[in-house]
């Protein structure tokens, strides 16, 4: 690979081990590794600060903030000495919210999370959006710019929407991937392929288990997807 692609590869796993197994299979491939609630939650700032021994990638926490200002900002602040270059905060949380983090942690990407993938058109209705997803994402993301965030996620199916909303200063983030070859949707609803999230205008594309999936056949063959879906993305 000539350069890193513009893939965020999600170190969803229990094991502090595996995940460091992975960033080494996909080293020099993958640009940023996120790590999630789980990954925080099981290992803490310590498990971080491996992480950060073994790649000179960024890193994406995604730990969804979402509480009241003062709460938010003293989290993230609590989280600033590990210089993640990305942290996640439900845009819902308001305007308030997400400027506490942005104030708290000035280097980091505050990246505001819009509706989550997870979520169906009818889902979104329930949960209380008076719009659709798409309508409902492009609000959220416009308040959370507007509030200081520099990043944003939100589903490929809302990119160009919000692309067209806020221009090209603001990075997209796109979960709800998944490769043309039949993986599985898994848990996600709202999905694309990689390449046409990429090609709607997505800076970065979340991908876990198509390419995680491949270390029970060992790092090589992990990295052999890894670097397959990249070629991709090119």
């Amino acid at each position: 690979m000539e350069m890193k692609a513009p893939i965020v590869l999600a170190l969803d796993t229990p094991d502090l081990e595996t995940a460091l197994g992975w960033i080494k299979a996909t080293q020099g491939v993958v640009s940023v590794y996120k790590l999630g609630l789980e990954f925080y939650l099981t290992f803490g700032r310590d498990g971080v600060k491996r992480v950060l021994d073994h790649t000179d990638s960024d890193i994406f926490l995604d730990l969804k903030l979402h509480d009241i200002p003062h709460t938010v900002s003293s989290a993230a602040l609590a989280l600033s000495s590990l210089h993640p270059k990305y942290l996640t905060v439900h845009a819902s949380g308001g305007r308030a919210m997400i400027t506490a983090a942005v104030e708290a942690v000035p280097t980091t990407f505050v990246t505001g999370v819009t509706i989550l993938t997870s979520l169906s058109e009818k889902d979104v209705q329930e949960v209380g959006f008076k719009e659709n997803a798409a309508v409902s994402a492009v609000k959220l993301a416009t308040l959370a710019v507007e509030a200081g965030a520099r990043a944003i996620v939100c589903s490929p199916l809302e990119i160009i929407d919000i692309r067209t909303a806020l221009g090209n200063d603001v990075t997209i983030i796109t979960p709800g991937v998944r490769p043309s070859n039949g993986a599985p949707a898994d848990d996600q609803v709202r999905t694309l392929t990689p390449q046409q999230a990429i090609e709607r205008g997505a800076n970065f594309v979340v991908i876990g288990r198509p390419i995680t999936g491949e270390w029970v056949n060992g790092a090589g063959a992990m990295r052999e997807r890894a670097v397959e879906i990249a070629e991709q993305l090119r």
